[in-house]
């Protein structure tokens, strides 16, 4: 096993812990997956759509920023567009977000161990 450890966090990570997670970290209560313009270009291309029609399928702007949209699984249960819920993971891994790329070490979490172990069974 191998673990992710970033300064300043006091938990690691163990990506192995992924394949059987489910995708938490792509499901939940309803909120934002931000993403930056040369991302969006990337997962066009990655996708094989232009930037228009990209963003009108699958962006939502809040304030000057974009979100990706979210689909709902089940009441107060929403994912990612792009999670694929057959195989319970991200459908464009490669090409997804820095958001998602740098999950669990969000600053949200670097004081608040107990909200990101109870949401990633890859923390440790």
């Amino acid at each position: 096993m191998i673990f992710d450890f970033k300064d300043g966090y006091s938990y690691g990570f163990d990506s192995s812990a992924c394949a059987s997670c489910g995708g938490h970290c792509c499901r939940g209560e309803s909120g934002y997956i931000w993403i930056k313009y040369d991302e969006i270009e990337r997962l066009a291309t990655h996708i094989g759509l232009d930037l228009e029609d990209f963003a009108k399928m699958y962006l939502r702007k809040v304030g000057h920023r974009y979100s990706l949209i979210e689909k709902e699984l089940a009441t107060d249960d929403f994912a990612c567009i792009f999670f694929d819920e057959n195989a319970k993971q991200c459908g464009v891994y490669e090409a997804r977000p820095s958001q998602c790329r740098t999950f669990p070490f969000w600053e949200q979490f670097k004081n608040n161990e107990d909200e990101v172990r109870a949401e990633c069974p890859g923390v440790v």
